[in-house]
């Protein structure tokens, strides 16, 4: 099996979305809450007084017990929400609804935006980890050319196959390096190419830089030019000096002729 710098071959881990979502810790204040706001349905604002007195002794009882005590907030959260189911029966006389509670719809509906989110974190974590693979794929059997163009994100795959030191980002350094120099693909968008600045390693703008600069003096570049990325990753900063000198010397014989 091929190693690269001593690291067995990895691939590029899929997203925890495929294997199940990870825990989420529990929130026990606000299972208190959910905990109260059940049993006080229906409740007139009587019988949420009693409960709130039941509340104050039960907690008053689990202080003289540590371990009883230390609930993850769960105790403390019960006697606020018993407090301000009171105070809110108090105006309305009850009886009370958890449906029809303002603060509770809106827990709910803060709920339902977090839960989008996270969902939407999650895919396009699959979608990056897809990519990565793809990329990878592609550059191992050889296919990783200018037929396949770069495209926005492709930045982040090469950094997640770089973080979990998967050999083929070799392949994907070069293919990205080319992109960059002939401005094909998400580089035609001077953004993109803006952004590429601190989105990719100096090593790969460096190659990019040189192979721009070769072209720019008319000489062949096709192929893949391995000596350039070999150059770039052994010294980038002489790599760009050698591109903008290269830059500048066929920008003077330009303006002669």
């Amino acid at each position: 099996m091929t190693t690269y710098d001593g690291w067995w071959p990895r691939r590029v881990p899929e997203a925890r979305g495929r294997v199940g979502a990870p825990r989420t810790p529990i929130d026990y204040a606000k299972v208190g809450r959910s905990s109260v706001r059940r049993r006080a349905r229906g409740m007139t604002h009587g019988e949420a007084v009693a409960g709130l007195e039941a509340a104050e002794q039960q907690a008053h009882l689990d202080r003289r017990d540590e371990s009883a005590f230390d609930d993850g907030g769960r105790r403390a959260a019960e006697l606020a929400e018993w407090q301000r189911v009171v105070q809110l029966l108090a105006a309305t006389g009850g009886p009370y609804d958890p449906d029809a509670d303002v603060v509770v719809q809106e827990e709910l509906a803060n709920d339902r935006r977090r839960e989008k989110a996270e969902q939407q974190r999650r895919q396009e974590q699959q979608q990056l980890a897809d990519r990565a693979e793809e990329l990878a794929r592609l550059g191992e059997a050889g296919r990783l050319d200018c037929s396949v163009p770069s495209r926005a994100g492709d930045e982040a795959a090469r950094e997640l196959l770089d973080e979990n030191r998967d050999y083929r980002v070799a392949e994907v350094d070069a293919w990205l390096a080319r992109s960059l120099a002939d401005q094909s693909g998400h580089y035609a968008d001077p953004a993109a190419r803006t952004a590429a600045v601190g989105s990719l390693p100096v090593p790969v703008r460096a190659h990019a830089a040189l192979l721009a600069a070769l072209t720019r003096t008319g000489a062949p570049v096709d192929g893949d030019l391995e000596f350039v990325g070999r150059l770039a990753q052994a010294d980038p900063d002489a790599t760009t000096a050698l591109a903008a000198w290269l830059e500048t010397t066929t920008a003077v014989k330009g303006g002669t002729a």
